[in-house]
């Protein structure tokens, strides 16, 4: 078994396609209005609209109102994505530190509150 995407639910497809644009620096990859992708090196980060997925599968989301999931990503250089972030106006919710378990990571949330964690194994 393989984990290929991780999807967002969202009333606004256009507007954190265009934060994940931004912040992944990766084109996304559209289907009409509705769907978004995000290509990394190990799966695939998916934007979905709300509307679509009620049509689908009603009441089995609420867009923006996850509190319990982080994404995360390892990034070559922690320390240039966050001035660069930073740049971009992103708010941190957990500022630029190294954990005892040897990850330098920041936390932020992105437009509708899901949290992103970049992080960079240091010795």
């Amino acid at each position: 078994m393989r984990l290929t995407h991780s999807c967002i639910i969202t009333n606004e497809v256009k507007k954190l396609s265009e934060f994940y644009e931004k912040v992944l620096q990766i084109k996304a990859e559209t289907s009409g209005d509705e769907y978004a992708e995000f290509p990394t090196d190990c799966g695939i980060l998916s934007i979905f609209s709300f509307s679509l997925q009620e049509s689908l599968a009603k009441g089995s989301s609420l867009p923006g109102s996850n509190r319990n999931l982080i994404l995360e990503f390892n990034v070559a250089n922690v320390d240039d994505e966050y001035m660069r972030l930073e740049k971009l106006g992103v708010e941190f919710v957990k500022p630029l530190t190294t954990q005892p378990w040897g990850n330098r990571s920041f936390y932020f949330q992105d437009p509708d509150g899901n949290m992103l964690n970049f992080y960079t194994k240091v010795k």
